[in-house]
């Protein structure tokens, strides 16, 4: 069986935790940032957890994560 190649772009937006859930950062916070308030940028910083059925297809890109 040949070793598979691990989507890179995958790999650098996720990170596996230690339980083996899929950690994400959140979208809308690179630019246009003057129109938003405090604290959603501040929640924005915060990251989050790919829900389950959207874990499963990111798995199959990162194998060997």
């Amino acid at each position: 069986m040949p070793k598979l190649k691990t989507n890179k772009s995958a790999a650098k937006r996720f990170r596996i935790t230690g339980s083996g859930k899929l950690k994400r950062t959140k979208a809308y916070r690179q630019h246009i940032l003057s129109t938003k308030s405090k604290k959603r940028k501040r929640h924005l910083r915060q990251s989050t957890m790919v829900s389950a059925a959207e874990s499963k297809n990111i798995r199959l890109l990162i194998p060997y994560k």
